[in-house]
């Protein structure tokens, strides 16, 4: 395995409403590597959304800490936030989040003009096998077409963790596989740290780690020593 990219240690979530209190996440602990495929795999309402907001600088944990290449996120100010989560992360979620009056190529720019060291919009897209789709408009494309723009999206920006909350949920089998086959390409090509959160109990063969999660807590790590291609996959 290479560097520890990403530590989480001890980290729990508890939601308060009214005088009702719901453990999202108890004392969860594991450490992700550098060029690494993780699938982190569970029911609804196993938790695993929740980690991976955490882990995203998107929300922050009741108790533990959160590190990032050894520095620890959960101490850091807002503005070390909101720099963590622009120039770090990219975020791929079930339902797209594509701006309906922008082209694809449009929308993959958004990212690129923010970021510090990006790749051409163009080049993202080129990335996901969209270069002929570039002047379309979200709803001229289908739902595997978008959830591939936002895939161009989140990489385009260079970022050292892909973050991928089902991204074949709201797919057909066929276009789910193509799918989590450009989330592969970008894993290996990128060298791209990437943790996959699904239901899907198949997806988790493309794998390098599973993280198995019930109820708030990790309940098993393992490790594929045959990582399945997405095309052989089937569900």
């Amino acid at each position: 395995m290479g560097d520890v990219v990403l530590r989480v240690d001890s980290i729990s979530k508890i939601y308060t409403m009214g005088e009702v209190k719901v453990e999202a996440l108890k004392h969860v602990s594991a450490d992700f590597y550098s060029g690494e495929l993780v699938v982190l795999l569970g029911t609804s309402g196993s938790g695993k959304s929740t980690l991976l907001n955490i882990i995203g600088g998107l929300d922050v944990p009741t108790k533990g800490k959160l590190y990032f290449r050894g520095k620890e996120m959960t101490a850091a100010a807002e503005d070390d936030l909101t720099l963590y989560r622009r120039e770090s992360i990219g975020f791929v979620f079930q339902f797209y989040n594509l701006i309906p009056s922008l082209t694809a190529l449009e929308n993959v720019q958004l990212v690129t003009e923010i970021s510090n060291k990006p790749m051409a919009a163009e080049e993202a897209l080129q990335l996901v096998s969209l270069s002929d789709r570039m002047s379309h408009f979200p709803a001229q494309l289908s739902g595997g077409e978008q959830q591939r723009v936002a895939i161009a999206r989140a990489v385009a920006k260079r970022p050292e963790l892909l973050l991928c909350d089902e991204p074949t949920g709201a797919l057909d089998y066929k276009t789910g596989k193509l799918v989590l086959e450009v989330i592969r390409k970008v894993n290996l090509e990128l060298g791209t740290t990437t943790l996959v959160i699904t239901h899907n109990v198949s997806i988790a063969a493309m794998a390098d780690r599973v993280i198995h999660m019930r109820s708030g807590e990790i309940t098993e790590i393992e490790k594929n020593d045959r990582k399945v291609s997405p095309s052989e996959l089937s569900w």
